[in-house]
């Protein structure tokens, strides 16, 4: 049998709906979205459509939305967009100490231009504190960011809770939604945030294309300069043929929602299920229930590399720790809910997707026994 994958978190395959909606925009609708002939109009007619299909997902207007080249990006353009066009209110970023590097990175980088930024930490479970947001605000605070959910241990943040503080502050709230959406309900109505990041290869999209949500009177200063395509914001010619596959793929999780949601939680429950009952002293990282459906996160006792490289030539997951020349390098997301060093060591991420069927999940946990058995136990 070939190698099981299971790493919806790390990407996804192109849905084969998605691929087929991006044919004619390969083969034979290649013109400028900004030119005003026939051959422009065509595919701006499909940058527009596009646009819709994504913010009908997540419940906003389609002029709110922004077409960036993935989730890094988006996290970028909101963090540093929005600190430094509204630096004149004050100075100060809330964020958490499991955000993404894309998350994490920009805010030393703000720090480094005048910028004060509160790391808060999380508990056991992978959560912040809604008080402990609160305790933070100071009247320099300017913008909070805080993932929705988070990427490695699946734990979901009361982001509706906490937005609701900041807006009682007149702060802006940004949430990184790349792991949560189309996982879990993103609804702007209901997260009640400012600024929202998605990327298109988490959801069966083509990598380099994702967007980010901008609310109607939020400003963020110009992320690049040149003409005027997407509201004025990023200049440059638009990728067509990923923005109609990402807005593809966006009709195609609002419609499956539901069945997607149900299968990917139902697969992840069984391989849960067959390791606990096969495998003594297993962990479970993150929180039990408030977690994405798809991510299982757990950790082997005394778990060595030998394990690890069995593992991944017969099952495609996510370390939780990387050794290279006996140098051991442990994720800081782990650190930051204080795993025991024991098992934050021998730590993997399994993640299911809408395509993981049974008989993969199955075989997993055969496989997964049977390297236990022969290198650990």
């Amino acid at each position: 049998m070939e190698p099981i994958y299971l790493d919806y978190n790390a990407t996804t395959p192109v849905d084969p709906q998605v691929a087929d909606a991006m044919m004619p925009l390969l083969k034979q609708q290649f013109g400028n979205p900004s030119s005003s002939h026939w051959f422009g109009i065509l595919t701006r007619k499909a940058v527009i459509y596009a646009r819709e299909q994504v913010a009908k997902l997540i419940n906003c207007k389609p002029e709110e939305i922004i077409f960036t080249s993935g989730g890094t990006e988006s996290n970028n353009y909101a963090l540093r967009g929005y600190a430094f066009a509204n630096s004149h209110k004050g100075n100060h970023i809330i964020t958490s100490a499991i955000e993404h590097p894309a998350i994490i990175e920009v805010c030393k980088y703000l720090e480094e231009h005048n910028f004060k930024v509160t790391y808060l930490p999380v508990d056991k479970n992978g959560l912040v504190s809604v008080r402990s947001v609160q305790k933070a605000i100071t009247q320099d605070t300017i913008l909070i960011s805080i993932m929705q959910a988070n990427n490695e241990v699946g734990t979901i943040q009361p982001i509706s809770e906490i937005a609701e503080i900041a807006n009682e502050n007149g702060i802006c709230m940004h949430t990184d939604a790349a792991q949560s959406l189309g996982k879990i309900p993103v609804d702007i109505s209901d997260l009640n945030v400012d600024l929202l990041s998605i990327a298109g290869h988490k959801i069966y999209a083509p990598k380099g294309i994702g967007a980010l949500y901008i609310k109607n009177g939020i400003k963020l200063e110009k992320l690049m300069f040149g003409a005027k395509q997407e509201n004025n914001c990023r200049a440059g010619t638009e990728n067509i043929l990923e923005i109609v596959g990402l807005g593809k793929a966006c009709e195609i999780a609002k419609r499956d929602f539901s069945e997607n949601h149900d299968h990917m939680k139902k697969m992840r429950d069984r391989l849960w299920t067959g390791l606990v009952s096969e495998i003594p002293d297993i962990r479970l990282n993150g929180h039990p229930e408030k977690r994405l459906p798809n991510t299982l996160n757990v950790s082997f006792l005394n778990m060595n590399e030998y394990f690890q490289l069995s593992l991944f030539l017969e099952i495609a997951a996510s370390a939780g720790a990387a050794c290279h020349a006996n140098n051991a390098s442990l994720s800081y997301v782990l650190e930051a809910m204080n795993v025991p060093i024991e098992y934050a060591m021998g730590t993997i991420r399994f993640s299911t997707g809408k395509m993981t069927t049974q008989k993969e999940i199955d075989y997993a946990i055969i496989k997964i026994t049977e390297i236990y058995n022969t290198q650990i136990r």
